[in-house]
């Protein structure tokens, strides 16, 4: 009986991870796919790796929290396990359902939280640090897109702007003796260096979501001593790797080609703060929403961008021409980059815009909904059925 359970709570952790490689490789290595830097199949085979890679540094931290730390190991039983899994796997369902980008981190907080309440078992100042890493990492995203936006993203575009010659980037040169590498045809040194910068970041972005994501699979099973840490990081790796090569070439296709509505440079901007605040947290222990930080960036660089049609007494009198939009973050960079206040609303801006406030609005509302109802269903579950 004891096997029989112990496998489907494997299957359970296998399914949440499977759909976490889904979700994550889309938002991870979308862009570099849909720039055409690397093949679909690459990007799954460097996600694999780096996950395990995060998973089985920083990882650890994030499970110790979410399998020990928040609720007391006594309380995760077999029984108790699989049932934590099951919402965390619901909870993604749903929010894939309406479209949301998914925070399976706060899911499983919630889902661990309700198990904690109904065993007595819940440590509230975890918890309560938990939350309040969930209310500052939104702001502090917000806020380095903002600044980055208004006083950075012009001149890194001068710099960074990708200029693809369609051909091979670098080839053998077998002239010599020793065959040598050099540039393909047409490529220049900047479009090798910034290909090989979008890699790194696709590279990086793949670290911090096994960093964070991999607690969410297995932390239930690890916290009940069912599973090893070690095995436990292997198992949820491989499940992501399934997901990353299988269902996430249509959320790499997407993300890559229009779901952002950005340009390859403000992509990577977002994906390095996003990245940043989320690997911070995970090294800290703190389970966070890659997906929460990563929305909250996107906002605060077209807001930044948009604000450099005004000075700073401006703003403050609340004199910025025009709204937020897309080109805010697409304009083609000049020889010359305008100064604070110089840039014409017309130069940045059109009628669609790069956040819809309403969108915003049913984001942060999930983010709250979401590890709510998991909390209350959790409790209730754990509560009414001998579980």
């Amino acid at each position: 009986m004891v096997s029989t359970l112990l496998l489907v709570g494997l299957l359970a952790a296998g399914f949440v991870g499977f759909n976490i490689g889904g979700s994550s490789t889309g938002v991870a290595w979308g862009p570099a796919v849909g720039a055409r830097v690397t093949r679909k199949t690459t990007a799954a085979a460097l996600m694999t790796f780096f996950v395990l890679l995060g998973g089985w540094t920083v990882g650890r931290k994030v499970i110790a929290t979410l399998g020990g730390d928040l609720v007391a190991q006594s309380a995760f039983t077999i029984e108790a396990s699989i049932v934590v899994l099951a919402f965390i796997g619901l909870g993604m369902a749903v929010a894939n359902l309406y479209g949301v980008p998914v925070s399976t981190s706060m899911t499983a907080v919630g889902a661990i939280a309700g198990l904690g309440l109904a065993t007595d078992t819940l440590d509230l100042a975890v918890l309560g640090e938990i939350v309040v890493w969930w209310l500052i990492a939104p702001v502090v995203g917000f806020w380095f897109g903002a600044v980055i936006g208004r006083y950075l993203y012009p001149h890194l575009d001068r710099l960074a702007a990708i200029e693809q010659s369609g051909g091979r980037l670098v080839e053998l040169d077998r002239s010599g003796m020793v065959p040598a590498p050099r540039l393909g045809p047409g490529t220049t040194p900047r479009e090798l260096v910034s290909t090989a910068f979008v890699l790194a970041i696709a590279c990086y972005m793949s670290f911090s979501a096994g960093a964070s994501n991999v607690a969410n699979a297995v932390a239930p099973l690890v916290g009940g001593g069912l599973v090893e840490p070690g095995p436990g990081v292997v198992l949820a790796t491989l499940t992501i790797g399934l997901g990353a090569f299988t269902i996430a070439r249509r959320t790499m296709e997407s993300v890559g080609n229009g779901l952002t509505d950005l340009p390859l440079l403000a992509a990577m901007v977002v994906m390095v703060v996003a990245a940043t605040i989320t690997t911070f947290a995970s090294w800290l222990g703190v389970p966070i929403s890659l997906a929460l930080s990563t929305v909250m960036t996107i906002v605060g660089l077209g807001w930044g961008r948009a604000t450099r049609t005004a000075t700073a007494g401006q703003l403050a009198r609340g004199e910025l021409e025009g709204g937020v939009s897309v080109d805010a973050v697409t304009v083609e960079a000049s020889d010359e980059v305008p100064g604070i206040g110089e840039e014409r609303a017309e130069d940045l801006q059109s009628a669609s815009e790069l956040f819809d406030p309403g969108m915003v609005v049913r984001f942060v509302s999930f983010w709250i909904i979401g590890p709510s109802v998991a909390t209350l269903l959790s409790y209730l579950t754990f509560v009414l059925l001998p579980v």
